[in-house]
């Protein structure tokens, strides 16, 4: 028996490799993957980035996996053979992937037959989660992909007023989807400072830029766009004088990623979240290239992709 995995060999060229069933060593299990989502920091390795080197492991850089769990090795109690589960794993472009036992998050039965991107869900939880949105404020997100539309829905759930910001028209479409009370293309924003909250998920000069602008004077600005490209410039006079607080959003401790998992399954589960209409785009495992080009591309209409397995 085998397993199949896509392997990147150079910057936009991925194959599918067949490669032995892979065994779980003591504390691990296998699971059987379901699917993978597309994330976005997956796309300078696609694209080739000079600080990345090839070939990439087999089922690299995938990590927004799910699946169903199909052996487990010596000193696994939980989770049991059969158990739906997502987790923090790296290798998930492929149909079976080796994992620590105790970095995947079991799904609830509610979420059968649903796709979970776990990382990316319970990364934009985390997110709302730091930004302290309360009832009663108003809040701007600003760069409306996948993770700024989970956290617009999640801050009108949580009865903030949300303004959603974003240069693609489908983009501010998603925003008014999930709740927003107006959209906004990035170059022609709201009026400086009239928000109490600005979340900044776009990742680039010009969305830290506008999102600086929108804070009030002792308001919040969240930096949970990921800055992966090299040094940012800030108006720290501006941000000084107005006394805002800034919050990097960003978190690297595996165990607050999995409690935002965690949550992220309980909230889908009780319908606090609704991640469904946002995976617009779907292919088999063995068109990872058109996944990740299509996702570096975004077409009319996309917010998140995933890769079937």
């Amino acid at each position: 028996m085998t397993a199949r995995a896509a392997v990147l060999d150079a910057a936009r060229s991925a194959r599918l490799a067949e490669l032995p069933l892979p065994e779980p060593g003591a504390g691990e299990v296998r699971v059987r993957l379901e699917g993978c989502g597309v994330c976005g920091s997956d796309l300078p390795v696609w694209e080739g980035r000079p600080w990345f080197g090839y070939p990439r492991e087999p089922g690299s850089p995938g990590h927004e996996g799910w699946g169903r769990v199909e052996a487990v090795g010596p000193g696994v109690e939980a989770p049991a053979v059969g158990a739906r589960v997502a987790g923090l794993t790296y290798h998930a472009y492929a149909d079976r992937e080796v994992a620590a036992a105790d970095v995947l998050v079991p799904l609830p039965a509610e979420l059968e037959g649903r796709p979970f991107p776990g990382e990316a869900l319970g990364c934009a939880v985390n997110v709302f989660r730091r930004s302290g949105i309360r009832a009663g404020q108003t809040v701007a997100v600003v760069g409306v992909g996948f993770l700024g539309a989970i956290v617009v829905q999640l801050a009108v759930r949580e009865g903030a007023r949300v303004l959603g910001i974003s240069r693609r028209p489908a983009a501010r479409d998603a925003a008014r989807r999930m709740g927003a009370a107006q959209v906004f293309p990035l170059d022609d924003p709201p009026e400086p400072e009239s928000c109490d909250v600005v979340v900044e998920a776009g990742g680039r000069q010009a969305t830290l830029d506008a999102a600086s602008r929108l804070v009030r004077v002792r308001g919040r600005l969240v930096v949970a766009g990921f800055h992966q490209d090299g040094p940012r410039q800030v108006d720290l006079q501006s941000w000084n004088w107005r006394g805002i607080d800034v919050i990097n959003a960003h978190e690297r401790d595996p165990e607050r990623y999995l409690d935002g998992m965690r949550t992220a399954a309980r909230w889908v589960a009780e319908g606090r979240l609704d991640p469904d209409p946002l995976y617009t785009h779907r292919f088999p495992l063995e068109s990872l290239s058109e996944a990740l080009d299509t996702a570096s591309r975004r077409p009319d209409g996309f917010m998140k992709a995933l890769v079937i397995a």
